[in-house]
């Protein structure tokens, strides 16, 4: 049990506190930051080196986000969501999820928390919901939190009118539909598991372009199939989201969302375990990161982070390995890092980042490191790094 700690003159101090050490930078802001190394080193020195969650549920960090402006930290804890101060101390939490809550962004318009959600009732659904779960509906979801209504320890997503969810259709398709590859008749298109990664960032390859929520696929990591070696990001303009955005009856799950997403992309990367877990952009270099569990397949790399490039516009493609005349729209990877001559992907190999990687700007980042105790419960453990871009070390950490 967590005591919380984080009474009300304690907060409204923490908050000016922030307010005047740390300037106007939101994570998942579109404005370039552009700062000598001698203002980044004096940016870093108002961070705290590390913020610790405290210990949680049986189920391990999925996903965080940062609000500097207002100094609160998110973590989505697969079931829950939780919200601390900058310090750590916990201002409060969502809970009652049965689904599976996964990477979060900010919304940079409205401060309000976004996350990929799941009901699902595979493996992965019955492991959170037990094995009612095997009768349920799929369904995938974009939660969205107010996350200025979360005070309290233990707030109820259904009844507490702290979160609302759009449905997200096309997922749902994909997941539930076959394609066709080396004239085999595979299950889930494009290997969809369901969904995960999610952040703001403007369209690919336009300069000031406008916002759109990404959202990655999960992707099964078979390795006999050849369909499933992109990941999958859909783009979707969110601006009548409040026509769709209602309370979740996770007993009753509604289909209130648009029908398709405004763009579909694909990047090649070889295939991964369940595909993007977490996707951040950097509104510093305009690129996004993309953080997997490394994939098995042996004629790739299986490198466990990528940097797609923001300035670069998606060309039309035929995919590879998927049996479709239809071309795609494919994004590239930023050239740096490991290459793979045979495959021609970049990347890193890097422990971290697939359970937490948040860009803060002038090339820092709070990455996330989870542990458990004796009996089987989580916490997270946000440490501050600046990127490097290095081969063997793409990160480093501040001291």
């Amino acid at each position: 049990m967590i005591l919380n700690i984080h009474k009300q003159g304690i907060g409204k101090f923490v908050a000016i506190f922030f307010l005047l050490l740390i300037p106007f930078v939101c994570f998942a802001s579109d404005k370039q930051i552009k700062e000598s190394d001698d203002e980044g080193a004096d940016f870093a020195e108002r961070l705290p080196r590390t913020i610790f969650s405290g210990v949680q549920g049986k189920h391990h960090v999925q996903g965080v986000a940062v609000d500097l402006k207002h100094g609160f930290v998110y973590y989505s804890f697969t079931t829950s969501l939780l919200k601390t101060d900058m310090l750590g101390h916990t201002v409060g939490s969502v809970t009652g999820l049965t689904g599976h809550l996964g990477c979060i962004t900010i919304n940079p318009v409205n401060g309000l928390v976004y996350g990929s959600l799941e009901y699902k009732n595979d493996e992965i659904g019955q492991g959170i919901a037990g094995e009612s779960a095997a009768d349920r509906q799929t369904a995938f979801y974009v939660a969205i939190f107010d996350v200025e209504k979360i005070n309290t320890i233990g707030m109820n997503a259904e009844t507490d009118s702290v979160m609302k969810t759009v449905y997200l259709r096309e997922p749902v398709f994909d997941y539930s539909s076959s394609s066709i590859s080396e004239g085999y008749v595979e299950k889930h298109r494009f290997g969809c598991s369901g969904i995960d990664g999610i952040t703001f960032a403007p369209e690919y390859g336009k300069k000031n372009g406008k916002m759109y929520l990404n959202v990655a696929y999960g992707i099964y990591g078979d390795t006999t199939r050849k369909d499933n070696d992109y990941q999958v990001i859909l783009a979707y303009d969110i601006r009548y989201w409040g026509n769709y955005a209602m309370t979740l009856s996770q007993k009753k799950p509604h289909h209130n969302g648009p029908i398709w997403a405004a763009h579909k992309y694909f990047v090649y990367t070889g295939n991964t375990t369940y595909g993007i877990q977490n996707l951040a952009y950097d509104s510093a270099t305009g690129n996004c990161y993309a953080a997997v569990y490394p994939g098995e397949k042996r004629e790739f790399p299986n490198y466990s982070l990528f940097i797609i490039d923001g300035r670069r516009k998606a060309r039309k493609e035929k995919l590879a390995g998927i049996d479709e005349p239809e071309k795609a729209s494919v994004l590239r990877l930023l050239p740096q890092g490991l290459h793979d001559p045979e495959s021609g992907i970049w990347g890193w190999h890097y422990d971290f980042g697939a359970t937490g990687l948040c860009p803060l700007g002038n090339g820092f980042f709070y990455i996330s490191k989870d542990a458990t105790t004796a009996d089987g419960r989580h916490s997270c453990t946000l440490s501050l790094y600046r990127w490097t871009g290095i081969a063997d070390h793409p990160f480093t950490l501040v001291k």
